[in-house]
Formats: structure tokens, C-alpha cells, sequence
């Protein structure tokens, strides 16, 4: 669905659709993810059986990369036509307004790269966290990450009744402060039982973070586009960055005390979330 317009050098040019949120008016991105979350479920699970009867790490990679290989190939072959290219007037229009000055659009994204270091974090780190830090078996460090993936994807499948009835602003906040109290169980708490309950918290608080962060950004001014890829490039560069620097000071100060990066970043991520509520409903009452 493209919309065919008219330049100002009175030429013609396809324009991008809006995004798909806002045609469909409902949200459909959590859901989305949610299908991501429980592939992670299925191969979490995978990974504990695997873990407990000591199935070697290398036929598991090897296998699994086998079959990824001709999934990734049947997926690129089914994608639209033309998918990411854009046209010059749309390149120029685009230059012209430089999104990353919007101050509402540098409030999603610093939301995102919280959001984005809590989901990595627990990613990376949380089986070794409950194996080093709270006493757990190989095999049942490896279940309490099937709980996180679980309530990550219990989360994105029920968010969107959430974000219809209280908006993304506040969805945002709440899953801030919910996921802030699990990882802060996680890092003060000795007793196993309340570790592996704070992993629900943890994974309920980090379930709609990235996904609405992106639907607020696409819904945040024009060139949507443009906005969606700066909030994602700061979301990946959490995801990728964070982790290892969170490795680094583990192996300095224990993981659990270098969650407690994750933790200030979930209480920024909390007051961002509430300036947003503001500044949108600023936005709404001018509008």
C-alpha cells in the first residue's frame, strides 16, 4: 500500500505507507514479538535437555545451523519486492528533516536502549547468573531461562489489551518498574526460590519494551521510517554492546552486582517513560 503524490519540482514519487499500527488501528507489534519469544521458549527448552544429558555444544550449534540456513533462504524469498528501498524525493524529504533532533523521539530512545539492555542481559547472562551467583545446577539455570523467555512471551501475547486500555507511555513505565523489581530480587536476594521468582518479574517488566518502543517512535512525527530505524539502530547497538560490557564487569564484580547497571537503566527508563506520557499529552491537547 503505497500513496502515489506530487513533488514540489512537480514530479511524481511513491511515498511510504503509514505505519501498519496506525492502518489497522490496533497494536500488532507485541504480538509479533510474541511469536519471537516462544521460539525462544521452544529452543530454550531444547537447551536444557540438551544441558542435562550433556549433549556435546558443538552437534548442537552444527545442527541448529542447519537448519536455520534454509529457513533464512525460504524467508528472503518471500519478501516484497523492492522491501527497504526508498525513492530519491523520499531520500531528500527524509534529509531534510533530521529526526534524532525531535526530543520526544530521544526519549523513545533512550526507553529503547534500556528496554533493549534488560532483554539482552537476561539474554546473555541469566542461566550463569543463577548457575555463579545463586547456586543453581547447569541444567536448572538453563529452566529458569525457559521462565524468563515463558513470561517475555506471556507478555507480548497479552500486551496489546494493556496498551489499548492505558496507552504506550504508561505501559512503558509499568513494565520499567516491574522489570526494576526483578532484577533487583535477582541482585539482593540469596534465597533460590525468590530468584526464580524475580525472573518472572524480570521478563514480565522486559516484554513490551522493545516493541512499543518502536510503535511510539513509527507514531512520534513524519518519516516514520526514518524514526523506527534510529530507535531500532539504538536498540541493536544495546543489544550487542551491553551484554559484553556487562561480561567485563562481571568478571570484575560478580554479575549480580553488574546488574545493577540494568537496574539504573530500568529506573531512567521509568522516568523517561513518564516524561513521554507528558510530552504526548502536551502534543494531543495543542494538536
Amino acid at each position: 500500500m503505497r500513496t502515489f503524490v506530487r513533488t514540489q519540482e512537480g514530479t511524481t514519487a511513491w511515498t511510504a505507507p503509514p505505519p501498519v499500527e496506525r492502518i489497522l488501528g490496533r497494536p500488532v507489534l507485541p504480538t509479533m514479538h510474541g511469536f519471537f519469544s516462544l521460539g525462544t521458549v521452544v529452543g530454550a527448552t531444547a537447551g536444557m535437555v540438551l544441558t542435562a544429558v550433556a549433549y556435546p555444544a558443538a552437534w548442537h550449534l552444527l545442527v541448529i545451523g542447519l537448519i536455520s540456513v534454509p529457513v533464512a533462504v525460504l524467508s528472503v524469498r518471500h519478501l516484497p519486492a523492492g522491501l527497504g528501498r526508498g525513492t530519491a524525493a523520499g531520500n531528500r524529504e527524509r534529509g531534510s528533516a533530521p529526526v534524532w533532533r525531535d526530543p520526544i523521539l530521544l526519549i523513545i530512545g533512550v526507553i529503547t536502549l534500556a528496554m533493549a539492555l534488560t532483554e539482552g542481559a537476561a539474554n546473555d547472562w541469566l542461566p550463569l547468573i543463577m548457575v555463579d551467583g545463586h547456586g543453581f545446577g547447569a541444567a536448572l539455570g538453563s529452566a529458569v531461562y525457559v521462565v524468563f523467555a515463558a513470561a517475555m512471551t506471556l507478555g507480548r501475547f497479552t500486551g496489546n489489551r494493556f496498551l489499548e486500555r492505558y496507552g504506550r507511555a504508561r505501559v512503558l513505565a509499568a513494565g520499567a518498574i516491574i522489570g526494576g523489581a526483578g532484577v533487583a530480587l535477582v541482585i539482593v536476594v540469596d534465597s533460590r526460590l525468590v530468584a526464580f521468582a524475580a525472573v518472572l518479574l524480570w521478563g514480565l517488566g522486559a516484554a513490551l519494551g522493545f516493541p512499543v518502543a518502536m510503535s511510539a517512535a513509527g507514531d512520534s512525527g513524519d518519516h516514520p521510517a526514518a524514526r523506527v530505524s534510529l530507535v531500532a539502530t539504538v536498540g541493536y547497538v544495546a543489544f550487542l554492546v551491553g551484554p559484553p560490557a556487562l561480561g567485563f564487569l562481571g568478571d570484575h564484580y560478580g554479575l549480580r552486582n553488574a546488574m545493577i547497571v540494568v537496574l539504573a537503566f530500568l529506573v531512567l527508563a521509568a522516568a523517561m517513560a513518564v516524561r513521554l506520557h507528558r510530552a504526548t499529552a502536551r502534543v494531543e491537547v495543542a494538536g
